[in-house]
């Protein structure tokens, strides 16, 4: 019963006792926060018309959950260091409970968005910090049960849209939230139960408060200004955005490796590209998952229910090639590999574009997302370990920060460009033509960002391997 029993055990081979406990809490917290990723995007056009806010304005809800989620990473060796894993996952777990429970008590398009940015705080800690307590107790038989660790990120985009859907059609929004909450309180108290204390007497590592006091307001008033670019104000705070950039980048080259992102590192041309490809293919990702069940719901009159089964072959297609990578890797050159799988991406976006114009065809959308979902499936692993295999071993730390950060504010940063640019074209258009063009625009658009990420595989260095095999022998 004792969280410390569950210490590494004698014999290596073994795993250690009471170890699948620990990775069972640990990967319902990387769950819950995966999931509430995606499965607020099939309510988006509820939540435009029972909130009385404009699409621009509720795409927030999506686009400040995945912002809170990326600024909290330089968080979480800080904490770590100084309150230990659990205290850290307990904290969090409890607060992305509580912050659920607000999200469902939401009275205005405003105070959901505040919510959800408190949520994401929260919930970008949990997966890193499951990662971190499953990674110190199992040790050397990680392997063993790093499949256990990575469904949640597999299993999430499959069944956040078949969930929502399924919720939506008997019930209020609210209940999305409001599900999160009982399922969060049993977690918290398996995790008080099951999870060792692993407070340490390491030297607390110091958090650069300077580079975070500009790089998350730069951020925020960059997505912000986007938004708003057609308006003074909006031109105002992407001019402010721009100036807090340069201070923090003249600030980082000053600390160094003490800095939140050692931009040192991006002098590795490719470990640039890697942050690159990772930045867009998030960013492409969960821009199609946040236009597709707009288009849907609102263009093609599809229910919400119906919505979610129609986009769980886009989960499907990522768990069809996610346990094949380590298999592909070691076949194929990181170049070829990503610069396949972006390719397929374009292609199931391309047929979006053709489907917006001609109308739905159920077949066709299932093929695109297959392809959506197996094609960038197959860019972002074999692209982040030519990033890492470009770099130092003692810079692999700082590294891992850095692709994380580069990755998960490319979400929010293609999904407030699309929204603000759908906006747009349905404003001018009008809704006599939204099929036709505004949606099949935006799609285009987003076409236009994946042929930005092929582009950029294009770019990676062959490894040694394959360009020793590409010499004629003597």
């Amino acid at each position: 019963m004792n969280a410390r029993t569950s210490s590494p055990a004698s014999d290596p081979d073994q795993l250690p006792p009471g170890i699948w406990k620990i990775v069972s809490v640990a990967a319902i917290g990387s769950f819950m926060a995966q999931l509430d990723a995606t499965i607020v995007n099939v309510s988006l056009p509820d939540l435009v018309t029972s909130l009385h806010a404009p699409f621009s304005r509720i795409q927030w809800v999506v686009s400040g959950y995945l912002l809170a989620l990326a600024l909290t990473l330089p968080l979480n060796g800080w904490l770590v260091s100084r309150l230990g894993s659990r205290a850290v996952y307990l904290w969090c777990f409890g607060a992305f409970t509580l912050t659920s429970g607000l999200c469902a008590l939401a009275w205005s398009a405003p105070s959901l968005i505040v919510f959800r940015l408190l949520q994401g705080m929260a919930g970008g800690l949990l997966a890193p910090m499951a990662q971190m307590t499953v990674a110190r107790v199992a040790g050397r038989q990680l392997p063993r049960i790093a499949s256990a660790m990575t469904a949640p990120v597999l299993l999430a985009p499959l069944l956040g849209p078949v969930v929502a859907g399924a919720i939506l059609s008997v019930a209020s929004w609210r209940w999305i939230f409001l599900l999160n909450v009982p399922v969060g309180l049993a977690a918290f108290a398996l995790a008080v139960l099951f999870l060792p204390d692993d407070r340490h007497d390491e030297h607390p590592r110091p958090l650069d408060l300077t580079g975070l006091g500009f790089l998350a307001p730069a951020l925020v008033s960059f997505l912000y200004g986007m938004d708003h670019v057609a308006r003074p104000y909006g031109q105002a705070t992407l001019g402010a955005s721009l100036v807090l950039f340069v201070l923090y980048v003249r600030s980082a080259r000053r600390k160094g490796d003490d800095a939140l992102i050692d931009l040192r590192l991006l002098r590795a041309p490719a470990f640039s590209v890697s942050a690159i490809i990772m930045f867009l293919t998030n960013g492409v990702s969960f821009a199609g998952q946040m236009l597709l069940p707009v288009w849907l719901i609102h263009a093609c009159g599809v229910s919400p229910e119906r919505t979610g089964l129609f986009m769980a072959p886009l989960g499907l297609g990522m768990m069809c090639v996610y346990p094949l990578i380590g298999h592909l890797s070691d076949r194929f050159d990181a170049r070829d590999l990503t610069g396949c799988g972006a390719l397929l991406s374009l292609v199931g976006t391309m047929i979006l574009v053709l489907l917006a114009y001609s109308g739905l065809n159920v077949t066709l959308l299932t093929m695109a997302l297959l392809l959506r979902g197996g094609g960038g499936g197959a860019v972002g692993i074999p692209a982040m370990s030519a990033g890492y295999a470009s770099i130092a071993r003692a810079d692999i730390p700082m590294a891992t920060t850095a692709l994380n950060i580069m990755q998960r504010i490319g979400g929010p940063t293609l999904i407030t460009g699309c929204a603000t640019f759908l906006g747009w074209r349905l404003a001018v258009i009008g809704p006599s033509h939204i099929a036709s063009e505004a949606y099949a625009e935006t799609f285009g658009l987003l076409a236009l960002c994946h042929g930005a990420l092929l582009l950029a595989t294009r770019f990676i260095k062959p490894s040694k391997k394959k360009r020793q095999s590409g010499q004629p022998s003597t």
